[in-house]
């Protein structure tokens, strides 16, 4: 036998009151492997804060990669971005896109899509021949069978930076008078280059990339990224970024 019980309206509505009140469940963030000192990993943190979507950082040791990073994306190199869905992103550009295109509220990725072919066509320079020159330059002992000597990788490398000194010339930012993700992905790794010998790099004649260059580090947004974590390690209190 089945028993109904009226609840008196009163009743009814007390109890949707605190419903309304209760706090919503939220959903997992996303989980971002990340390392410190990595130009890849800098920029994924740059374009995830300016978005301001909060992730849940687990700083990674390179010489003691965790398991878990490994499983989402076997190539083992950082960023490693995992959604709450299982969608794992490992490329550091398509990170910052991720994130950007969830919320952009300093039009780092402007809809306009010569904005955007300008933009993919200066990343696509400094990921490829600038980041080689720049890596056999900075750790010549990894390329034994490299023809090319550590000073000839430096001018290759230097190359590349020239063009963006003309560009600074004109504007404040490499394509005008705001910054785009150009420059925040660029940034990282004109730091790496620069901090090999920066004696070297402060001589060059490239004023405008340079005060570009010490805009960008002596910036609260930079500080902000560059905190210290500690190794991350399974079951530890999760940390939130930014």
């Amino acid at each position: 036998m089945r028993i109904f019980m009226v609840v008196p309206k009163l009743v009814w509505l007390k109890i949707l009151d605190a419903l309304k009140d209760r706090p919503a469940m939220t959903a997992l963030p996303p989980v971002l492997y990340s390392f410190r000192r990595c130009p890849y990993a800098m920029r994924a943190r740059l374009a995830i804060a300016a978005s301001g979507i909060a992730v849940e950082l687990r700083e990674v040791v390179l010489r003691d990669k965790p398991a878990a990073m490994i499983q989402a994306s076997p190539k083992a190199t950082v960023p490693v971005l995992v959604l709450p869905d299982g969608t794992v992103i490992d490329e550091s550009w398509d990170v910052m896109v991720w994130a950007l295109s969830q919320a952009d509220p300093e039009c780092w990725w402007p809809k306009d899509r010569s904005v955007r072919s300008d933009i993919e066509t200066l990343v696509a320079s400094n990921d490829g021949s600038f980041k080689a020159a720049l890596d056999r330059y900075k750790y010549p002992n990894r390329y034994e069978n490299e023809t090319i000597s550590e000073t000839q990788q430096r001018a290759i490398a230097a190359d590349h930076l020239q063009p963006l000194d003309a560009r600074l010339k004109r504007h404040e930012w490499l394509l005008g008078d705001r910054a785009t993700l150009a420059d925040y992905a660029i940034l990282p790794f004109v730091r790496q280059f620069a901090h090999v010998d920066r004696g070297w790099f402060d001589a060059q004649p490239w004023p405008h990339l340079r005060g570009w260059l010490d805009r960008f580090l002596a910036s609260e947004r930079f500080a902000s990224i560059m905190r210290k974590y500690p190794q991350w390690h399974p079951g530890d209190v999760e940390t939130v970024f930014p």
